[in-house]
């Protein structure tokens, strides 16, 4: 009886062990793919930042154009 004790606390322990281990790991995974998926979120957020600023650009050449256009049509019809 003894030894059927014995081999039980065996196994007990390694199926502690052998799920401690699969936490950890899984969550070190987890946190990997957190902090890559954040460095991807980043780089996206600076790319909408930079187009925001492109669009607003373009919005002002745009207007500056449209207006140069009608000083031309101005001059040609006086």
């Amino acid at each position: 009886m003894k030894t059927e004790i014995i081999v039980a606390l065996i196994s007990f322990a390694g199926t502690l062990l052998g799920t401690l281990g699969g936490i950890i790991a899984s969550g070190r995974l987890t946190a990997y793919r957190i902090s890559q998926l954040e460095k991807k979120v980043e780089k996206h957020n600076n790319l909408v930042e930079r187009m925001i600023k492109v669009e607003n650009s373009v919005k002002s050449a745009h207007h500056r154009i449209d207006e140069i256009k009608e000083e031309q049509l101005e001059k040609i019809k006086s």
